[in-house]
């Protein structure tokens, strides 16, 4: 789900799927369920979160009635889909083939520097996954992250491989790097989407619209029966 709207004069364009920003609710619950109608999903079984910064996994066993407040998700329940909702932060989506178990993880700098993507992975595998595979979104990259040094010197401290400067040299953090020395240390085989989200205008970006973006959404399910071959 990409933004199609001008940052400025329509910073949320057509294609938000949150309802904490400026928008419309019945708008974008709207547009939820359109989305999972092209996905072949029942609008009732694509699982949003409240997303909180944190390292907090959840498993999705039925459609929940409102969603819990957390950065990760894990199903291996037929027909059920996952859904974390970006604007700079690196949308993770996991999944076992084999066995039916899927995950999706909201990697922010928090969520980042506290494991947010291992915690999905260690909640996958207890759930019986054996051969997970990710795939890690566009987010924004190293060149762009400008963050204080303190803020650096934290995150690194943690998870080394986010070291990053800017072009003009000030400190930053590579997050997309940090999820996929993450994954790599946890033996998981990982696909990047090299886009950073505040270089490509198509993708809604936190940073570049000022904090007016909508978000785009990464979702990861387990196929319901009657749709698998």
């Amino acid at each position: 789900m990409t933004s199609r709207g001008n940052d400025v004069a329509d910073p949320l364009g057509t294609f938000n799927l949150a309802t904490h920003v400026a928008d419309d609710e019945g708008a974008v619950r709207q547009r939820r369920a359109e989305a999972a109608t092209v996905l072949g999903i029942a609008p009732d079984h694509l699982l949003f979160l409240d997303q909180v910064h944190g390292n907090t996994v959840v498993q999705a066993t039925d459609p929940w009635d409102s969603p819990p407040q957390a950065d990760a998700a894990v199903t291996a329940t037929p027909g059920i889909h996952l859904a974390v909702l970006v604007a700079d932060c690196v949308p993770v989506l996991l999944a076992d083939d084999e066995h039916g178990i899927a995950g999706v993880a909201h990697a922010g700098r928090r969520g980042v520097e506290s494991g947010v993507v291992t915690a999905c992975v260690a909640a996958m595998r207890d759930l019986g996954a054996r051969q997970l595979h990710a795939l890690i979104g566009p987010g924004i990259c190293g060149s762009c992250y400008e963050v204080p040094g303190q803020v650096r010197a934290d995150v690194t401290r943690q998870v080394p491989a986010t070291f990053a400067r800017t072009r003009a040299g000030t400190p930053s953090l590579d997050l997309p790097a940090g999820v996929r020395t993450q994954l790599a240390d946890l033996g998981v085989a990982a696909q990047h989407i090299g886009t950073c989200t505040m270089e490509d205008p198509q993708w809604y970006s936190h940073r570049r619209q000022h904090g007016r973006a909508g978000r785009f959404a990464g979702i990861a399910g387990v196929l319901a029966r009657d749709r698998r071959a």
